[in-house]
């Protein structure tokens, strides 16, 4: 039913996601809990997920957990290729700015994989990747600068992200506490699932179609949704 749809659903929306704070920085055992977990977008068009994301903040910077599920092949990963290897895709616009369409000095891709690195390519990887037709680039990231831990198993894969201040361009979580944020869980074999916006579109590389992430001690999966400008 989805693939059917003339104008998908959720371009006609612009979302507003609430965002739970989170205490402390990098550290062991689970990063986020289930009430972390964003909300389903994909549900108005009728699409399962097949991974369970989640986000947080603090002043110290932004967290990321992906689970994914439903597997039968090892996730196809490699650090010289980050932007087309299965895991998760997070973009974030440290201005909100909805009213571009190519990105700014403020936006960011980061691509975040359970593996693909190290010389038997079992590592996890982070890094930032260049957005197609952007304006400015952001700030080099230096390596290792944003912490990721993954693992792969039968059925599926995890991977953790934790994305320091120092690592975002114009990161300031008390002067804008809101970002410009989607991603995109990339499968090989299980296939694309796109947050605010289908896969049909190009939210890569257009920040106009990403949604708003704001700061929130209340629970992340109640989203908000207001009609999109010339949707009618």
């Amino acid at each position: 039913m989805a693939d059917d749809m003339l104008i998908p659903a959720r371009a006609l929306f612009r979302f507003e996601v609430p965002c739970r704070k989170r205490a402390g920085g990098w550290s062991e055992g689970a990063l986020l809990g289930p009430e972390y977990r964003l909300p389903n977008l994909g549900a108005l068009e009728d699409r399962l997920e097949f991974a369970d994301v989640r986000a947080g903040w603090n002043e110290k910077g932004l967290f990321f957990s992906a689970a994914v599920t439903g597997k039968e092949r090892t996730p196809w990963c490699r650090a010289t290729k980050a932007a087309d290897s299965d895991g998760l895709h997070v973009w974030i616009d440290t201005r909100d700015t909805h009213n571009v369409h190519r990105a700014t000095r403020f936006c960011h891709w980061f691509a975040l994989l359970p593996a693909g690195g190290g010389h038997l390519l079992d590592e996890p990887v982070a890094g930032l990747m260049l957005i197609n037709r952007a304006r400015e680039n952001p700030k080099h990231v230096p390596p290792q600068a944003v912490k990721v831990r993954g693992s792969v198993k039968k059925g599926g894969y995890t991977v953790e992200a934790f994305i320091p201040a120092e690592a975002l361009t114009g990161f300031d979580a008390e002067e804008h506490p809101k970002l410009g944020f989607t991603y995109a869980v990339r499968d090989s074999e299980l296939g694309e699932q796109a947050f605010c916006c289908p896969a049909t579109l190009p939210y890569a590389e257009d920040p106009s179609l990403w949604c708003t992430l704001s700061w929130s001690s209340g629970d992340p999966r109640q989203a908000f949704a207001s009609r999109s400008p010339g949707t009618g």
